[in-house]
């Protein structure tokens, strides 16, 4: 999605997610590797939730403007020069405390083969991008290191899903701060 649009499933004018690009291949990768477990007509994309009233609209059509107005930015060489002149660097991220202080809040709504509609909310007690990131990528260290029999499992491109699955959700709930719950 690359626009801004009303969804009626979230009931909100939704907006591009940033991180879209790579999360949906890496869903759809894994729907590959697991043989088609998520079905032959799946689908999945990523998108903000941004209200469903006026206010909602217009940040969705000013972040899908944005997002667009970057994304030529940095293809052409002389404006690329000034967002690397004039972005962030790094150690420009969240301080410790924000990181500590933030959260996030997702909600995915899906529908089964035969229609009905299942919601999941999944939580994580950490800024998104530093916080809790670095959670998840110990306890899945931790989770290849003592969980995986290396015998059950041969080399590969995996995706965290087909790999670790529920040993690796077990170990976020337990040790990272994040819940999922099946809401409808």
């Amino acid at each position: 999605m690359k626009t801004a649009q009303y969804d009626a499933e979230a009931k909100s004018w939704v907006a591009p997610f940033i991180m879209a690009i790579i999360n949906t291949r890496v869903v759809h990768r894994s729907n590959h590797l697991a043989g088609g477990l998520y079905g032959s007509d799946f689908r999945y994309d990523e998108t903000m939730m941004l209200g469903s009233g006026i206010w909602g609209r217009v940040k969705a059509v000013a972040i899908a403007r944005g997002l667009s107005l970057f994304d030529a930015a940095v293809e052409w060489p002389p404006t690329r020069y000034l967002v690397e002149l004039f972005g962030p660097k790094p150690g420009d991220g969240p301080s410790p405390e924000a990181q500590r202080a933030g959260f996030y809040d997702f909600i995915f709504f899906g529908r089964t083969a035969d229609g009905r509609r299942v919601d999941v909310r999944v939580t994580g007690d950490r800024d998104p991008g530093y916080g809790s990131t670095s959670k998840m990528l110990g306890e899945a260290g931790a989770c290849l290191a003592f969980d995986l029999p290396k015998a059950d499992h041969p080399g590969g491109f995996w995706t965290p899903a087909t790999l670790m699955g529920g040993k690796l959700r077990s170990r976020l709930i337990e040790h990272a701060g994040l819940t999922f719950e099946v809401e409808r």
